[in-house]
């Protein structure tokens, strides 16, 4: 089996972004078998994800619960077996399914070759949706769906595998750097917030940049990349 074949690409829609939450939807396709559904979590879908994903607690009310359904088995089997988990910000979809017991191994975030490739940090936007139309991805698909969020992580993926196949020089070579990008914090060349926004991080002040670390570290968000590029450029 090829390094192709063992990717598996996944999109979850969940309860909220806060640290309790959990998925209720679950999308994937791998080796050209799509499966969709939705999930009863086990606590209620909070009234600002309902308004992007459109997903009420009525449409869940009588679904089963995620853990011990066929797909997570199905899924359970895929990882234990090395597939490759490729995500549009995958450590957020990870978390989820790692609270449901799943164990992932390698994985690609898209989000983060997006970034990686855009050295000159000409894009302003590494969402989905947005280098869905920068990247002229057409597609039918329903933004913030599951099912339709993974048939677009689909064409944006070959497209940053076509241009890291010209840096790498081979398609096995090109999905290897896009694991070992995935698991390292990346360098944020720009920021797009504050007094120096759009500016290069390195045009920062030394204060600005000490300060902005402290924030970060003291955030309970999860800032690793930000807290990985303030250090580097503070020399830490």
């Amino acid at each position: 089996m090829n390094l192709q074949q063992k990717l598996i690409y996944l999109d979850t829609e969940t309860t909220g972004l806060d640290e309790e939450d959990r998925l209720c939807q679950v999308a994937f396709k791998y080796q050209d078998k799509i499966s969709d559904e939705l999930f009863k979590p086990p606590l209620p879908i909070k009234i600002e994800s309902m308004s992007i994903t459109h997903i009420t607690n009525k449409m869940v009310a009588n679904k089963p619960p995620f853990n011990n359904s066929e797909m997570h088995k199905s899924l359970a089997t895929a990882f234990a077996e090395g597939a490759i988990l490729v995500a549009h910000n995958a450590p957020f979809d990870i978390k989820m399914l790692e609270k449901e017991g799943l164990k992932v191994g390698q994985y690609i975030c898209t989000k983060k070759i997006a970034q990686y490739l855009d050295e000159k940090a000409v894009i302003p936007s590494y969402r989905l949706q947005y280098l869905r139309y920068l990247l002229d991805i057409e597609i039918e698909a329903t933004a913030h769906d599951a099912l339709g969020d993974i048939l677009v992580l689909e064409k944006l993926f070959e497209k940053l595998l076509v241009k890291m196949i010209k840096k790498e020089g081979n398609e096995e070579s090109a999905i290897n750097k896009m694991i070992e990008i995935s698991a390292k914090p990346i360098l944020i060349k720009k920021f797009n917030f504050g007094k120096f926004k759009d500016r290069f991080v390195e045009e920062a002040d030394r204060g600005y940049l000490e300060w902005l670390l402290r924030e970060k570290k003291n955030n309970e968000a999860d800032d690793v990349d930000w807290i990985h590029t303030l250090e580097f450029h503070l020399g830490k």
